[in-house]
């Protein structure tokens, strides 16, 4: 009897949590896979099955090469600047101070703000008659094409992305080095190491599951980006910095081919969460490693 009563009031519990993640997760993939294999356009009353057709002309499409394109040197570069200034950053601001304190707050703070606000701040700050440019003009010097250039453009979204995020990365790898072992590092500086050889021999061997989430969380936020591009380049110049995820929206509501765009989603979701397993394998096997 008590064992079912557990089990009821267990069921219970959990229930809610199920509801949410059903309407949340399951309902919205189920709907983007129907719509992937429809022409649907989103206004007409009933989409028209075409089966594979939207994957196949996902194969051909020049744009979605190009996106891709932009979107891997966005997480990969993203990722790289987000873990190496986060960890930087925590090992400065690491322990109790109330000057650490604040550093802190002001390094989580852009992490606050909408994307949408930081590209518009950034925009008004880097633009062709931006903060920045509107300074070197009346010195006599010439404009800086941060957002129109193609390739200053792209470096100019990473940084930004960078920047607004690296924050949270900062939080999770304080959190991790409050759990290294102080008698380890006690015990290591006791043997005459230097504090290089204390962070790469003990504190950064500890810290192997924060950078692992670090490195998924990172990886998996950048390979989504979309919506700090609408606002600080808009996906220019002539379409050089539009990643998959803006290119979803512009074909699924700008274009009205809500089908093709579901079948776009589809498949960044499932790059995603493929890239997302094998970095998360690859990173145990690195740990495991390590501690044998």
């Amino acid at each position: 009897m008590r064992s079912t009563r557990a089990g009821v009031a267990t069921a219970i519990m959990v229930l809610p949590a199920t509801v949410l993640y059903a309407v949340m997760l399951v309902v919205p993939v189920g709907l983007a896979l129907y719509l992937s294999l429809t022409d649907w356009d989103g206004f007409s009353a009933s989409p028209s099955l075409v089966g594979a057709a939207n994957y196949a002309d996902l194969l051909v499409d020049p744009d979605l090469r190009r996106s891709a394109i932009v979107t891997l040197l966005v997480a990969a570069v993203g990722t790289a600047g987000l873990n190496l200034l986060g960890l930087g950053f925590a090992l400065l601001v690491n322990g109790a101070s109330r000057a650490n304190s604040f550093f802190r707050m002001v390094l989580f703070y852009p992490h606050v703000l909408s994307a949408l606000v930081v590209g518009f701040l950034w925009s008004a700050i880097l633009g062709t008659t931006g903060a920045v440019n509107s300074f070197i003009t009346t010195r006599g010097g010439e404009v800086l094409p941060f957002l129109s250039d193609p390739t200053w453009a792209t470096i100019t979204m990473i940084a930004v992305l960078v920047w607004a995020g690296f924050g949270v990365n900062v939080v999770l790898y304080l959190a991790g080095l409050q759990a290294v072992p102080a008698a380890l590092v006690e015990a290591a500086e006791i043997d005459g190491a230097t504090r290089w050889q204390v962070f790469r021999n003990v504190t950064l061997p500890a810290l192997g599951p924060s950078v692992t989430v670090n490195i998924v969380l990172s990886l998996v936020t950048l390979l989504k980006t979309y919506d700090l591009v609408v606002s600080l380049t808009a996906g220019g110049p002539a379409g050089q910095t539009q990643t998959v995820a803006y290119l979803i929206l512009w074909n699924s509501f700008h274009d009205a081919r809500l089908g093709f765009g579901s079948a776009q989603s589809v498949v960044l979701m499932i790059v995603t969460a493929a890239l997302a397993f094998v970095v998360t394998r690859l990173r145990r096997r690195g740990e495991m490693a390590v501690h044998q």
